[in-house]
């Protein structure tokens, strides 16, 4: 009797152990399918900012900034909205990880054209809360006026990376 339910204790095990390895190799595809969705989301988007770039008319359809900016402001603004997304997406999708997002941040906004960017668009990141684009937002204007405030032209040492929680 006692070698019975040994012996159907170890098939029971054996069975949890094969749905384990399954329900672990579906949560790994699931993680797959979905930095391959954000992929595919990437490329859709930079079509559609690129068609805008190219096409003044279709520009116009994207231009939701508070203040009216040009024509050579709007493209810039779009190209800025291209890099930042473009960024977003490496991080979103594990190519990159939190401190290497900060540290390209850091580097990508010394430009005045991302800064006005930045600043433009302040309103539609406002409508985020709750995010992880908002979090990484917060990030950006905490970084932001860290640079602001520092007392060095050595921007690359502004602010500390961030890690991973």
């Amino acid at each position: 009797m006692v070698a019975g339910v040994i012996a159907a204790v170890a098939a029971q095990r054996s069975a949890l152990d094969a749905i384990n390895r399954r329900l672990e190799r579906l949560e790994e595809q699931a993680g797959h399918q979905q930095r391959a969705n954000l992929a595919m989301q990437q490329r859709q988007h930079w079509e559609l900012l690129s068609k805008a770039i190219d096409d003044p008319e279709l520009a116009e359809v994207l231009d939701y900034f508070e203040e009216p900016v040009s024509a050579q402001k709007r493209r810039q603004y779009l190209f800025a909205n291209a890099q930042y997304t473009n960024l977003l997406c490496y991080y979103r999708i594990g190519n990159i990880p939190l401190d290497e997002f900060f540290m390209h941040a850091r580097g990508m906004f010394q430009n005045p054209h991302m800064r006005d960017y930045w600043e433009a668009t302040r309103p539609q990141r406002a409508s985020l809360r709750g995010t992880e684009e908002a979090k990484l937002g917060e990030m950006i204007d905490d970084l932001l006026s860290q640079l602001d405030e520092a007392d060095t032209d050595e921007w690359w040492v502004v602010g500390t990376p961030p890690t991973e929680t």
